[in-house]
């Protein structure tokens, strides 16, 4: 089976490149794992990443988008994101440090992309009338002149990363 690039709308695509800095989020912290990187380190990134950029598209694609339709895939993806907070509330505030939490947090995180890329996100566009999908990509547009860029500067994912 060919695998044939998401023809996604142009309301909403701004939302659909932060999800490419989401995926990448996730194999930076599976990198980091990968490579025995100190979990409070990783932690760093994890919290960087949620503050700079993660929150606040959690927060757009529900006020702009998931709010508008009160259904089950639209409950789905807001739980998702809450599971994605408290997940993080327990890596910061519980001491969890174990690794495989970490990678937990990040497979959870990919797996929201692909059910909002695949099923939520096509849904929206089928199922919002064309003026709030116009909107939304009005708001989206205003706040996204500049796509986000990950300057964290710890690199721990970089392949020439020291690890002493």
């Amino acid at each position: 089976m060919e695998n044939k690039p998401i023809k996604r709308s142009e309301y909403i695509i701004v939302l659909s490149r932060d999800h490419h800095a989401g995926l990448l989020f996730g194999w930076k912290i599976k990198e980091g794992l990968r490579k025995a990187v100190p979990l409070p380190k990783i932690l760093k990134y994890i919290n960087f990443f949620w503050e700079n950029h993660l929150k606040d598209h959690f927060r757009e694609e529900e006020v702009l988008l998931f709010d508008r339709l009160d259904d089950d895939l639209s409950r789905q993806g807001k739980s998702e994101h809450r599971l994605l907070e408290q997940r993080l509330q327990q890596l910061n505030y519980y001491e969890h440090e174990a690794a495989a939490d970490y990678l937990s947090f990040a497979e959870l995180l990919t797996k929201h992309i692909r059910f909002e890329e695949r099923i939520l996100f096509p849904h929206l566009e089928a199922s919002l009338p064309e003026p709030v999908l116009r909107q939304a990509g009005e708001v989206l547009n205003a706040q996204h002149h500049v796509p986000f860029v990950d300057n964290y500067p710890d690199e721990f994912w970089n392949k020439n990363y020291p690890l002493t």
